[in-house]
């Protein structure tokens, strides 16, 4: 499900299997669909209609990466055709942040105070203190989430969280002052859970939060990662999600204690599930998750080689005006392993308001040491003419 540049490493894995690729996506921006067998310029949103076309193909596994909006079809599909893939009832509590908190609150998992809205009047009857962290219950990748400081910001927070919410539903809930920031990259089969690495992370920071950096393997200790491992696992089985890849992001507090964010039952984005893990491991994601949906899943077998190496993705920013010149010198650096700009010259730039759409290049390394690249417009320089 999906054909945007995320999901393109899965189709490339799944052309290398030798698997018959039927790809689903709309047609703007679906720049898989020229590497898929088959394509389809229907929405992923679209089930039954997808449901139908698959009950012709006679399919034998669905996924996909990236992406929360796509696994509520995925699923569905699975289910219907008696696939691999998780309950409706997991699939729905993971793909809506609502959901998820209640779910996890009830199994005593650590994560932080919250409230639903589906209007932009904030009534703080829970009387949270502030700052409070606002976002729409089932987008991603930063998208409509902000941090507001009193009770004219939070309504205006909510009603641009409306407005990117799908089902027009927003969750407001007290902001953690972390020390740092987490994902966990997960593999599971028939409810067995395989913690694979643990990323660490790094953002724009209030307001929007929009992440900028990756790295792996987190730096800490072997006590915390096991922490972090145990929670995660904690929070998988608490959601029900027993098969496929996950993602679940954590923050470490100044009192050194964990609470979980969002748990979602697919791939990190930002290359982390895609290129990251792999490369920091060994272990062929793609491969497995793929495997995973075809019901062949045998975890020993992804380990091409244990690298034990670090890895990591870096996106590039800007502030508002126009790409007036991009100048790739990722040649010069033996680490980077992939580079590419996510825009063109003549392109307006909104610079980051929110979400990681707003993103205007890439940066993947593979290194014997951790964070190597220092200054990432120094491998891909994005010019901008910025406005006064």
């Amino acid at each position: 499900m999906g054909a945007s540049y995320l999901q393109v490493p899965l189709i490339k894995k799944a052309n290398e299997m030798g698997l018959e690729t039927h790809v689903f996506a709309w047609e703007e921006g679906a720049i898989g669909k020229d590497i898929a067998d088959y394509f389809y310029p229907i929405s992923i949103l679209d089930k039954v209609a997808i449901l139908e076309r698959f009950k012709k193909i006679d399919i034998h596994g669905i996924t996909t990466i990236a992406t929360d909006i796509a696994m509520p079809t995925v699923n569905f599909i699975a289910n219907e055709l008696h696939l691999v893939g998780n309950s409706l009832k997991a699939t729905l509590i993971s793909t809506d942040k609502y959901e998820m908190r209640k779910a996890l609150s009830s199994k005593n998992i650590p994560c932080p105070r919250f409230s639903f809205y589906e209007v932009n009047s904030f009534k703080n009857n829970e009387v949270f203190e502030f700052p409070l962290i606002v976002k729409p219950t089932d987008r991603s990748g930063s998208r409509g989430v902000t941090k507001v400081n009193d009770i004219i910001g939070a309504n205006i927070a909510i009603r641009k969280a409306l407005d990117n919410s799908i089902n027009k539903r927003v969750i407001v809930e007290e902001f953690i002052d972390g020390m740092r920031e987490f994902s966990v990259e997960c593999i599971s089969y028939k409810g067995d859970i395989y913690p694979l690495a643990v990323t660490d992370k790094v953002t724009t920071g209030a307001p929007y939060f929009c992440e900028l950096e990756h790295h792996q393997p987190a730096q800490i200790t072997d006590e915390l990662k096991t922490r972090i491992f145990q929670l995660t696992i904690n929070s998988l089985k608490a959601l029900g999600l027993e098969n496929g890849a996950s993602h679940t992001e954590i923050i470490l507090d100044k009192n050194d204690n964990l609470h979980v964010v969002e748990v979602a039952g697919r791939m990190g984005g930002d290359f982390i599930g895609s290129h990251l893990v792999e490369l920091s491991t060994g272990f062929d994601f793609l491969r497995a998750t793929i495997d995973v949906a075809l019901g062949n899943f045998d975890f020993d077998k992804y380990f091409n080689r244990l690298n034990n190496r670090f890895s990591g993705v870096c996106f590039l920013s800007g502030q508002q005006g126009k790409i007036v010149e991009i100048v790739d010198n990722s040649e010069e650096f033996l680490e980077v392993v992939y580079c590419e700009s996510l825009s063109k010259i003549g392109d307006i730039v909104e610079g980051i308001v929110d979400g990681s759409d707003k993103r205007l290049g890439v940066i993947i390394y593979s290194s014997n040491t951790p964070k190597p690249i220092i200054n990432p417009s120094k491998v891909l320089n994005i010019v901008i003419n910025r406005y006064d």
